[in-house]
């Protein structure tokens, strides 16, 4: 038994890739981010016009668990110009995360009996939509960032030592 599928224009698929909005390079530099989380995000029309244009920081942002929920506070997304003028942003307003249930308890677990917190990584498109990448972290102490920009130094030292040997 054969299957016909007909594709309709407007069923076209579109290409599935992760195109970043916006980094928080602060997150790797303060904390070890033990474990990664995928979140939607419930926005606004102008929130999404303002993501599109890209005008949105993270380094602020901290994810709290509050009720069984997850909501995202201090992340700014700044609103444009032409945003209508009947609507009155607020570029720090709280946002609420979207998680499955089984997340949402073990990120409860990790943050209330073991110390982690949670950060706000990266926001990205997925499938024409917007997704939020959170990390479990651990804070690190003065000697641990000191460590991590030397090994950094190392790894772009030994690059340029192996560009120079090739060329």
């Amino acid at each position: 038994m054969k299957r016909i599928v007909i594709i309709l224009p407007s069923m076209k698929q579109t290409p599935k890739t992760n195109t970043t909005i916006a980094l928080n390079r602060k997150a790797q530099h303060e904390y070890f981010i033990e474990d990664r989380f995928e979140a939607g995000l419930v926005l606004e029309g102008w929130e999404v016009k303002s993501l599109r244009a890209g005008r949105v920081q993270l380094d602020q942002g901290y994810v709290i668990l509050k009720g069984a929920e997850a909501w995202l506070i201090g992340a700014s997304i700044t609103p444009l110009q032409t945003a209508s003028t009947h609507i009155h942003p607020d570029p720090q307003r709280t946002r609420k995360l979207l998680l499955h249930q089984s997340e949402l308890n073990k990120l409860i677990g990790n943050t209330e009996r073991r110390g982690y917190t949670l950060v706000p990584t990266v926001l990205y498109w997925k499938n024409n939509r917007v997704k939020l990448e959170i990390g479990l972290a651990k804070g690190k102490k003065l000697h641990d960032k000191r460590a991590t920009e030397k090994d950094k130094d190392w790894k772009r030292q030994q690059q340029n030592l192996f560009k120079r040997q090739r060329g």
